[in-house]
């Protein structure tokens, strides 16, 4: 019966079971028994006898290494079963069947870019490799410095890169493999070389948009861009801040809105120019109150983290009063709540107002 490498592989993500399905039940044996006793033993050592979190690392860091090693062994003997054997005179020649690039290229394709090394697009895969690795570190720094575990939430874009090089190097393996030359340049330059026309690449806005204002920015729509991503970004801190979380179905509805409208944008971009309209065009026309309420959050923000940390001590030993706490608990919900029942007023008003208007012209 015939092994299939590739099935081999993926039964490797279970430690030994790869190696089991080769016809190396021992070896196999010896991965599962080690990489899921490790852990446990180390679990058991610890609760019984020190309680060390220190005693952890060892059997549980072990048992990590032992898996990855079970995946270079079981890649290394399913890549044999590709190797033909030839008589040549007295000396015995080992032939590589062509399938063998086809599994070592799935394989290395479970890390962005690394495929395309095989393949020798070394320009390519050094961009998906850059884009995967860099946009993972650079949400994990901005979260480490700014303390906000909300915005670990854009991590979801990486298994978007990862489908996208998983299957385009599976692409360039098929051109390959029927003769055609493989052009080493960059995914941008494959998006943006469409008809030499200038025009922006529907593919890359439409990914862009899982990015709130991000896609719009790439279609040239300034306005709308920096103001939907504002919002986004803005609507999660305000809301952490202030401890509104019973306004969090805000920030779903602003991302749809913004991936969905990057959609149309960029669909109406391939028929001509697209105009950049601000979402919210009042603020455009009454920039004066746009800075005061800039001036007001600054003054807000000085209270809060200096003016009331300074004065709260002396306060409270003359009038026995803690303002901080009146502050976060009372202070925050009561301004929140005079918002909401003067926007209602003002719309409410001039609903009424608008009413009145109509009928005076008719």
């Amino acid at each position: 019966m015939n092994k299939n490498p590739i099935i081999a592989f993926l039964l490797a993500f279970f430690p030994g079971g790869g190696l089991m399905y080769l016809g190396k039940v021992l070896r196999g044996i010896f991965y599962t028994a080690v990489v899921i006793g490790m852990p446990i033993f180390g679990i058991i050592i610890f609760n019984i006898f020190f309680y060390s979190e220190a005693l952890l690392f060892f059997p549980i860091g072990g048992a990590l290494l032992l898996y990855l090693v079970n995946f270079i062994d079981t890649a290394v003997t399913a890549s044999k079963l590709y190797n033909q054997t030839k008589n040549i005179g007295d000396e015995t020649v080992i032939e590589k069947n062509p399938e063998s690039e086809r599994f070592f290229t799935i394989i290395l394709s479970f890390i962005p870019g690394l495929g395309h090394f095989q393949l020798g697009l070394t320009y390519r895969g050094m961009t998906l490799l850059a884009a995967f690795s860099g946009l993972g570190i650079m949400i994990l720094f901005v979260a480490m410095m700014t303390g906000r575990s909300e915005i670990l939430v854009f991590l979801a874009s990486l298994p978007i890169v990862w489908l996208y090089g998983f299957f385009d190097v599976m692409k360039q393996l098929e051109k390959k493999q029927q003769g055609e030359v493989l052009v080493d340049r960059s995914i941008f330059e494959d998006f943006e070389s469409r008809e030499g026309d200038g025009r922006k690449s529907k593919t890359i806005a439409t990914l862009l948009s899982i990015i709130p204002g991000a896609g719009h920015l790439y279609l040239g729509l300034q306005k709308r861009g920096i103001q939907l991503m504002a919002a986004f970004l803005f609507s999660i801190y305000i809301l952490d801040v202030m401890r509104l979380g019973i306004f969090l179905f805000l920030v779903p509805i602003i991302w749809f809105f913004s991936f969905f409208d990057g959609l149309q944008k960029a669909a109406k971009a391939d028929d001509g120019v697209v105009e950049d309209e601000p979402i919210v065009s009042y603020l455009i026309n009454h920039q004066r109150w746009l800075g005061i309420g800039l001036i007001a959050l600054g003054v807000y923000y000085l209270g809060t983290n200096i003016v009331m940390p300074v004065l709260n001590p002396y306060i409270q030993n003359v009038f026995h009063i803690d303002i901080q706490y009146w502050f976060y608990q009372y202070f925050q919900t009561t301004i929140l709540c005079l918002l909401l029942i003067g926007g209602g007023i003002k719309l409410m008003t001039g609903r009424k107002a608008k009413r009145v208007e109509e009928g005076e012209k008719e």
